[in-house]
């Protein structure tokens, strides 16, 4: 034990010492790892915190229900199926519910409109029951003014956003039908910011046109019921236009709605941790080869293996708990600062009016934080073993470089780590993640990394046969190839961030670039109609006094709804409109066969639900599930959770359903805009309210959109690129400051301090150019599974590559400058100390 206490005080020392003496390569490989943990917690905060406000909000709307009994679409369902669920074994209650979607002047979004039975509501969803104000707040909620057929309660978010308070006057506007109605109370139990409007059911019925028609039907079981015997009577009893959900498919539901993104987030996220991770090895390597002669010396005293690898074990934990707790704070701080600025939703739009407050969740900071621990770790892992590894006769003579430059390198496990890689690339999505097309990035980036020795002996050693005339670019090109570990070292940095820079640039680039193609092709008219009013639209008979307006050649009619084919999962859209080739991005077709309905069916909606070209399906439209013959699959990047197209004449028939709320106008050759929409405006109904669009300002408005939503990736790519660029930094730099007895070596020989000033740039050049194509070439390579496996298995959208030249030559620019300037600057702070004290080696 005594002999064991001064080898402990040796270790600490050299800890201790090797980060007095470079400070800033612990601090930069801290740093990394902290700018990842918080990236990671802080994407992972802001998105649980949005959706535990989104599912509260959900919870509000359906009250405190066991089971519900929904529409498959906004159409609802026939009200006779009320009565039958009532009568079944083991429900105790059961409370009809109309719900339509509603617009008023000055709402912020959609008001969501539920007509209640309140007394029923009274036993199974109290949460919903309002408020009246006035003389009749005294006798509670079921006073006159629930029953009132002009009255409406309004949660505190509506009056806010409508800007009116009880006692006041609203026209509320849904199913096409707008009705003026008094605000007769609040609705307490409301989440805060859901903007709900409450009145009695048959007055919803009678004023909105929805007389036999429910949306939702609440249920609350019998104590000691089987639940799941009550699930099974109430699904045999169903019609094809109703589904059972329950409160765990209703949170499934929520989460799926942003799943992808969330997790797609994260991984961004997480990428700059690794990066940290490469950052921290880079910094290790350096600290163990500047000290191969003091561990040499350790293990003559008696130090054993094991020891010198847990001594560089815990420098890299130590750095990675100091900079994950740093990450902790900045993650929380950059979280609350993220919702202030951008919402809940991080750009994606999945969240809409919902304002959450950050809720801090102790598993996942804890997660993270083992994650940066783990991480600095595991790049510290390599350098440990080596340090471990070394021959103490030979370390101590410190000869140079670790690696004879004469021995080639193994490259064998770099193609077995690419080889897997590439494998793990075709493996499935599990559970809807891309579990095995991140893995695949993970491998690809260990095995381009790998590569670095072999890459750099192959790139460096032509360069031993350069005959130069400059007595510094010859001395630069004779130290890389004969110093190819440190080498290999400072191309690893390099390499982990550039090709992590490059796959997310192409991938976002790609994903753009086919938007903008996409929007060309679909935005093909040269007007767009909308009715703004929630409910409003074009009757048969506006639509042909439109279609005959002066300067219109051709006006399309459309519209869309949505249907819920799975509890578990977001709504289908269902896009009305004449079928037209030449606007849809087709990508396959099949000839339906004479007599059957053909329908068309969105890439994401095939990747979800299985669809192809001649596949025969059924779809509640018209309330019983009809047949439908799949005629083909078309690109659609604006429903992510899937969409079919059906064509107006069908759904007409099939429905009886012929109003639509917008349309497409093609102008008459020779007819300007500005005056086909005035003549328009004149032909519309009374009270009825539209937006005109032109084809490039929507097209502008979807790319706002997209950038919008790509937000936080932009930010997340722009701190990728400022870690990469601090990390080649930090690695030049650490390499440069601890040649400083070469540096005396060759100012005893006679080397002028500009000469090695110009040797050390010529240095960092090279090696940055290096890494920069071998960076590039790995980051194309990673950015191919990004395009065609994660964001497929993903959002379930394909897309061709393209290539931002103009930012990729930036990055390659600003890493060679970094990269020579970093070697320049250090070198001349190396170059200050005295040459003669810089080759003593007892000093």
């Amino acid at each position: 034990m005594a002999a064991d206490r001064p080898r402990a005080l040796a270790a600490r020392w050299m800890i201790l010492g090797e980060w007095r003496a470079h400070p800033m390569r612990a601090v930069t490989a801290a740093v990394a790892i902290a700018v990842g943990v918080a990236l990671g917690l802080a994407v992972h905060l802001v998105n649980a915190s949005a959706l535990n406000e989104f599912s509260q909000a959900v919870s509000t709307v359906n009250g405190d229900a066991e089971l519900q009994v929904r529409g498959v679409s906004p159409a609802g369902f026939d009200e006779a199926l009320y009565p039958t669920l009532a009568r079944l074994p083991g429900v105790a209650a059961t409370s009809p519910v109309v719900e339509l979607e509603a617009g008023a002047k000055g709402a912020d979004g959609p008001v969501t409109l539920i007509g209640l039975d309140v007394l029923r509501a009274a036993h199974v969803t109290p949460s919903l029951l309002g408020r009246p104000s006035g003389a009749d707040a005294a006798h509670g909620p079921t006073s006159e003014a629930a029953f009132d057929d002009n009255a409406v309660l309004l949660s505190r978010a509506a009056l806010d956003a409508l800007q009116v308070k009880p006692g006041d006057r609203l026209d509320l506007t849904a199913a096409g039908r707008t009705v003026p109605l008094a605000v007769a109370g609040t609705l307490p139990g409301v989440a805060e910011g859901q903007q709900i409007a409450v009145m009695d059911i048959a007055a919803a019925q009678w004023r909105f046109g929805q007389i036999g028609k429910l949306q939702r039907i609440d249920l609350r079981l019998e104590q000691g019921a089987d639940a799941g015997r009550v699930r099974a009577a109430i699904a045999r009893v169903l019609p094809a236009d109703a589904q059972l959900v329950s409160r765990e498919s209703e949170a499934r539901r929520s989460d799926a709605l942003s799943r992808a993104y969330r997790v797609n987030l994260d991984m961004l996220a997480l990428m700059a941790l690794l990066t940290g991770g490469f950052l921290v090895y880079s910094a290790q390597s350096l600290a163990v080869a500047r000290r191969r002669a003091q561990f040499a010396l350790l293990r003559v005293l008696g130090v054993r293996r094991r020891a010198l690898l847990g001594q560089v074990l815990a420098e890299g934990a130590v750095v990675g708990l100091a900079g994950g707790v740093a990450g902790l704070g900045l993650g929380l701080a950059l979280a609350s600062g993220v919702l202030a600025l951008l919402g809940g939703d991080l750009g994606g739009g999945y969240f809409g009016g919902v304002e959450p407050e950050l809720v801090f969740a102790p598993g996942a900071a804890l997660v993270f934080l083992v994650l940066g621990l783990l991480t600095a770790m595991g790049g510290s892992l390599i350098p440990a073993r080596e340090a471990a590894r070394a021959q103490p006769a030979v370390a101590l003579k410190n000869v140079g470089d670790s690696v004879d430059p004469r021995v080639a390198p193994r490259i064998w496990p770099s193609l077995l780590l690419l080889a897997v890689g590439a494998a793990a690339a075709f493996a499935p999505a599990v559970g809807g993640i891309p579990l095995f097309g991140y893995g695949a990035m993970a491998l690809l980036l260990a095995g381009g990394v790998a590569a670095m020795p072999w890459i750099a002996r192959t790139m460096l050693t032509p360069l031993q046969r350069v005959r130069v005339a400059g007595a510094a670019v010859d001395l630069a090109f004779k130290r890389l190839w004969g110093a190819p570990s440190q080498a290999a070292v400072a191309l690893c940095g390099i390499v982990a961030s550039t090709s992590l820079m490059v796959a997310m640039a192409v991938m976002v680039s790609s994903f753009r670039g086919s938007v903008d193609d996409w929007l060309g092709q679909v935005l093909a008219d040269d007007l767009y109609v909308r009715a703004e009013a929630s409910g409003g639209g074009f009757d048969p008979a506006t639509q042909a006094a439109l279609a005959r307006t002066p300067g219109v050649a051709r006006m399309v009619f459309q519209t869309s709804t949505s249907l819920r084919l799975s509890p578990d999962q977001p709504p289908l859209a269902v896009l009305i409109r004449p079928f037209d080739a030449r606007r849809m991005p087709m990508i396959d077709s099949a000839t339906p066969p004479a007599g059957a309905t053909p329908v068309w069916v969105s890439e994401p909606a095939a990747w979800l639900y299985g669809w192809k070209p001649g596949q025969s399906i059924t779809l509640p439209i018209s309330g019983q599930a009809a047949p439908f013959f799949v005629a083909g699959v078309w690109r659609d990047y604006s429903n992510q959770h899937g969409a079919v197209s059906l064509d107006s004449a069908d759904y007409t028939r099939l429905t009886g359903d012929a109003f639509r709320a917008g349309a497409a106008v093609e102008l008459a050759p020779g007819a300007k805009p500005e005056t086909v929409i005035a003549a328009l405006r004149a032909r519309m109904p009374p009270g009825l309210s539209v937006d005109f669009a032109e084809p490039k300002t929507l097209r502008a408005f979807a790319l706002r959109l997209f950038d919008r939503s790509f937000a936080v990736t932009y930010g997340l790519e722009a701190i990728a690129i400022l870690v990469g660029l601090a990390g080649v930094a930090a690695t030049i730099s650490a390499q440069t400051l601890a040649r400083t007895k070469e540096f005396g070596m060759l100012r005893h020989l006679g080397v002028t301090r500009s000469q090695i000033v110009a040797m050390l740039a010529t240095e960092g050049a090279v090696l940055g150019a290096v890494g920069v194509l071998a960076g590039i070439g790995l980051g194309l390579v990673m950015s191919q599974v990004l395009i065609h496996v994660v964001n497929p298995q993903s959002f379930h959208w394909t897309m061709e590559t393209q290539l931002p030249w103009t930012l990729l030559a930036s990055v390659a620019a600003a890493l060679v400058a970094a990269a020579a300037g970093t070697a320049l600057l250090a070198g001349r702070r190396a170059l200050s100390a005295d040459a003669v004290r810089a080759v003593r080696e007892d000093w």
